[in-house]
């Protein structure tokens, strides 16, 4: 394990998680300054080659690590992340700060304040140096964008990172900081987390107040271990009356990851009716970490998938008409700067009968009711959570296709609208080394305990591959 001596860094400042960046701040090893200089130095090395950052700002972010620094000089820190290199999403509002929601069809207007979750992470003291990269509205599992340039995959640049939390993701893998939030509306944080290697929880809808808040939108951490995504709940998780779907506020502790597998009941949710074939590495991944559970004592059983044709249709053509709303009330000239891709997946909404898209939102609940039913027999579910490895870094999607839109997201999208916390961890590679993440699912509010179990299997899993190093100049 690290420990940073004044001459040789063991493990290099950028790649230490954010537990150990606060215990070495407490213990005068080194300051947020230091470790926000070697940032820095990190993303000049590997920015020009992934594109993940959006409005990067060094020089206002070496105040805040100062002013930091020399609080933890008095031993005084401010909060629960004083001096942690963080980097937020765009689709997140910062205070004074355009939100392009990674289309150029968007005004670029100043944001009047902190969403909720920037809010809370700069209370708690957080280095916001950057915010990161995303696809057009969010809309897509891509780094691929109008406004934004091409986001590439830190494991392989000719790999796409998924998205729509696109650079929060190159950024996790390419150690820009142990920190990073993302947003997720069908598979936006752990679609990206398992085509990069990281941890990324889809809490609960309510779990962490966001503005604007959705049908099945959630703010959530992205990280590297399942610790520091703990750490970033025990914050993002405060409460924010702007949002009128939040939970009430709730004392979790964050810090009781401890949980035994032992006689937990485990759904491996594997082949699914609908969807992308579950390609057959990822499907090995899956099943050993299943098989992992069940030698700590888990009673592991095979069970089916409940997504249909129609519950997948279904939504296509709800937020098919949702985006063309949106689409619809650009000028010529702005909807022209869209995403081709994404135009032409929001304009066949335009065709939909207000019945079409009724019976699409309506397979949200049928969603919900099948969701609630597994869970009255189960504890978990482990599944992958994308189908494919991986897919080039030029698509907008695995299939590239707008007419098929949604068939690599079927094992995320469900908890999005049932609303059950969901975590990607990774679970293995493929030959050539790329990762590959597994889901673990709880049932609804039982983010403590879906962090445990990934908590558990980080402890099973074996050894992790070293990270990414940027391409030699």
């Amino acid at each position: 394990m690290h420990k940073v001596g004044a001459e040789d860094h063991v493990t290099s400042l950028h790649d230490l998680s954010a537990v150990d960046l606060l215990a070495g701040y407490r213990a005068k090893q080194f300051s947020p300054s230091e470790v926000l200089e070697e940032i820095i130095a990190h993303v000049a090395a590997w920015e020009p080659h992934i594109k993940a950052l959006y409005l990067y700002d060094p020089d206002a972010a070496r105040k805040v690590a100062k002013a930091s620094t020399e609080r933890w000089n008095q031993s005084e820190p401010l909060g629960t992340l004083d001096g942690v290199p963080v980097t937020i999403k765009d689709n997140v509002a910062t205070k004074d700060q355009p939100v392009p929601l990674g289309a150029a069809s968007v005004k670029l207007t100043p944001a009047p304040k902190d969403a909720p979750p920037a809010a809370r992470l700069r209370e708690a003291g957080a280095v916001i140096f950057a915010k990161t990269t995303m696809p057009d509205y969010g809309m897509l599992s891509s780094g691929l964008s109008s406004f934004h340039p091409l986001t590439r995959n830190p494991w392989d640049l000719s790999k796409n990172p998924g998205g729509s939390s696109a650079g929060a993701g190159a950024a996790g893998a390419a150690g820009y900081g142990p920190l990073h939030l993302g947003t997720d509306i069908g598979g936006s944080v752990r679609l990206p987390a398992g085509w990069c290697g990281l941890v990324a929880l889809k809490p609960s809808l309510g779990r962490i107040p966001i503005d604007p808040p959705y049908v099945g939108r959630v703010a959530g951490p992205m990280t590297r271990t399942v610790d520091d995504t703990a750490l970033m709940m025990s914050v993002l998780s405060r409460p924010d009356r702007r949002d009128g779907m939040s939970l009430p506020a709730h004392e979790i502790n964050w810090k009781a990851l401890e949980k035994s597998p032992r006689k937990l009941r485990i759904g491996l949710m594997l082949d699914l009716p609908v969807g992308q074939k579950l390609e057959k590495e990822v499907r090995d991944v899956v099943v050993k970490a299943a098989k992992a559970f069940e030698s700590a004592g888990s009673v592991v059983t095979e069970i089916d998938g409940f997504l249909t044709r129609e519950m997948l249709d279904g939504l296509d053509n709800f937020w098919r008409a949702r985006m063309w709303d949106d689409l619809s009330k650009l000028s010529p000239e702005d909807s022209a700067k869209t995403l081709p891709y994404i135009y032409k997946w929001g304009e066949a909404g335009a065709k939909l009968s207000g019945v079409d898209v009724i019976r699409g939102f309506n397979q949200t609940m049928a969603i919900r009711a099948a969701a609630a039913k597994l869970f009255c027999e189960l504890d978990y579910v482990i599944s992958p959570v994308s189908p494919v490895v991986n897919f080039p870094a030029e698509f907008a999607s695995p299939l590239n296709d707008p007419a098929k839109p949604f068939e690599h997201i079927c094992y995320t999208v469900p908890w999005n609208m049932s609303e059950n916390p969901a975590i990607s961890i990774n679970g293995g590679y493929d030959k050539a080394g790329f990762p590959i993440g597994a889901q673990i699912i709880g049932r609804r509010f039982d983010d403590i305990g879906v962090l445990g179990m990934a908590k558990a299997f980080e402890g099973l899993r074996g050894s992790q591959r070293p990270w990414p190093t940027p391409p030699k100049a």
